[in-house]
């Protein structure tokens, strides 16, 4: 799908989207409780329907019915049974998810299911060691990495695994969630520093709820086996400050205020940071009991540390080049195994728009404070990218033509509609 996105002027009132990292999280959890689960989220995504339907294959029963309350998707989940599958191996298709992938892969050997992963795009090519390996020295046979299917056989077993946190956070999160069903207990040593911790937290966040008990101490996760996963009954998905991050971006480079609705302060997500990190360019933030509201004052470029909050880049990038002078973007070199290589894909998006950016092997420099200039910019099948470029439309003489933008339905699918009520302009072929 192509949208050409006219300049125009965001202001008003919207509701974040339900988070889809939570959404992941919450819905394995529930699959491996001990009785149904009933799960509240005002919004799906590809990505969240694609943890579903693993979920199922590997036995989990989940039906959805709708509401008209703000929570419009109401599931009922009842667990997997741990009785082996009949119509082993099993085909779980991960499409284009990446958390789905490396949160099931070990999940699938805990509860011992004879299994064979595909995928779509670039994610057979995404990183999976330091995880691959462990699973490997742990009871578990896999197939060559880089192509599908990749087949799992073979129980995990107990014991001390040891994970570089520069790499990815999900392969944290995928044992954090395997390893307590096992007999006996394990420990995860993170070799280095570990980036995106504020992911892992909300994994032990979740865990907690569900009465799982693990210990994070001094580069240490201590989790006892044979332990349970006992329902809460009923939970909601919170809002998502990763998409909402798009909103509060266009409040701090428009010219009418906008407010976002639905996002807990308290929120272990890490994309929380995007409030201060605007307030650092300048922009006004102000809060109250059930809205942040942003509106631009004279931005002007910082220093950004983007190692705990790597998918803000993109839209960060739109805000920076509409900020006076010199922004720099650091630590960023996982954003070159995401959807795409975002570094790369982002100062495409920069560069054809006008904007003078630097690309470095893990960093961007980016000279702001000019209007750009619109042109023809491609999506590069990233959902981010795409939704950055609705962004960057704020600031621009001319209208963007956007290829590939229905790559917003893999964490958003709404975007566009909502981009719409808050007075965006856009036409589709």
């Amino acid at each position: 799908m192509n949208a050409t996105i006219a300049p125009s002027q965001l202001g008003g009132i919207i509701q974040a989207p339900s988070s889809k990292s939570h959404a992941h999280r919450l819905f394995i959890a529930a699959a491996l409780s001990n009785k149904e689960t009933i799960l509240h989220c005002n919004t799906s995504s590809v990505d969240i329907e694609v943890t579903i339907q693993c979920l199922r294959e590997l036995g989990a029963q989940i039906s959805e019915e709708t509401s008209n309350d703000s929570f419009r998707h109401i599931y009922h989940i009842s667990p997997i049974s741990r009785k082996d599958n009949p119509h082993a191996p099993l085909l779980l298709d991960c499409k284009e998810s990446g958390s789905t992938l490396r949160f099931m892969l070990p999940l699938s050997a805990a509860l011992q299911k004879e299994v064979s992963f595909t995928g779509a795009d670039r994610l057979a090519q995404r990183p999976l060691s330091p995880l691959y390996e462990e699973m490997q020295a742990h009871g578990v046979a896999l197939s060559p990495m880089g192509t599908f299917p990749l087949t799992v056989s073979g129980a995990l077993e107990p014991g001390t695994y040891s994970l570089s946190g520069k790499i990815s956070s999900q392969f944290f999160t995928g044992l954090l969630f395997s390893l307590p069903l096992l007999s006996k207990d394990s420990e995860i040593i993170i070799t280095d520093s570990l980036e995106s911790a504020s992911y892992v937290q909300m994994t032990l966040d979740v865990l907690k709820l569900f009465g799982v008990h693990v210990v994070m101490k001094n580069g240490r996760i201590k989790i006892p086996g044979k332990q349970k996963f006992k329902t809460p009954g009923e939970v909601m998905v919170e809002g998502d400050w990763s998409n909402a991050a798009f909103w509060l971006c266009a409040g701090a480079i428009g010219t009418d205020p906008l407010s976002c609705g639905g996002l807990d302060p308290h929120s272990s997500q890490g994309d929380r940071a995007i409030l201060k990190l605007l307030e650092q360019f300048g922009a006004s933030v102000t809060k109250t009991k059930d809205y942040i509201t942003v509106h631009t004052k004279e931005l002007k470029g910082i220093s950004i540390d983007a190692s705990d909050i790597p998918d803000l880049v993109p839209v960060l990038s739109v805000v920076a080049a509409c900020a006076k002078g010199t922004t720099k973007i650091l630590n960023a070199g996982r954003l070159r195994m995401k959807e795409s290589d975002r570094l790369a894909t982002v100062s495409d998006m920069l560069c054809t728009l006008g904007i003078d950016v630097v690309e470095l092997q893990d960093s961007l420099i980016i000279e702001g404070g000019k209007l750009m200039k619109g042109g023809k910019l491609s999506s590069h099948n990233d959902h981010r990218i795409a939704m950055s470029a609705a962004i960057a439309s704020l600031a621009c003489t001319a209208p963007i033509l956007l290829t590939g933008a229905e790559a917003v339905n893999k964490s958003y699918p709404t975007f566009f509609k909502d981009f719409e009520s808050l007075g965006g302009s856009y036409i589709t072929d």
